[in-house]
């Protein structure tokens, strides 16, 4: 199933690869749950110091039946988050732990609905 997604740079170019990168991990999270109905990603390189590089900020919107999940991943001095593949990888890995959880609710209410 394919997610429709809308990929949005600031303050930086558009660039193929990034999104190509992108549209990868999109569809690893539609492995963890099939009902996405919307994926909405920001990459964000709001500073560019001489000495320390760029920090890139990631924020994930993805809707579900009934919910809407947000990742705002931001490098925060972490490092690696000079380099947008590893912000990337990062901020997806925290919006597949979203998407589990938001899973394991809707399990969890399942169940308690059929033991009563």
């Amino acid at each position: 199933m394919s997610v429709p997604l809308q990929v949005t740079f600031r303050d930086m170019e558009p660039s193929p690869a990034i999104e190509s990168a992108i549209r990868e991990k999109v569809a690893k999270l539609g492995q963890y749950y099939s009902r996405i109905q919307r994926c909405r990603v920001m990459v964000e390189c709001p500073h560019k110091h001489h000495k320390t590089g760029a920090e890139y900020h990631i924020r994930i919107d993805v809707t579900v039946p009934g919910s809407e999940l947000v990742v705002a991943h931001q490098g925060g001095g972490e490092p690696g988050h000079g380099d947008v593949y590893v912000a990337l990888r990062d901020a997806f890995r925290a919006a597949r732990r979203e998407l589990q959880e938001y899973v394991g609710r809707l399990r969890d209410q399942v169940k308690r609905g059929d033991m009563v």
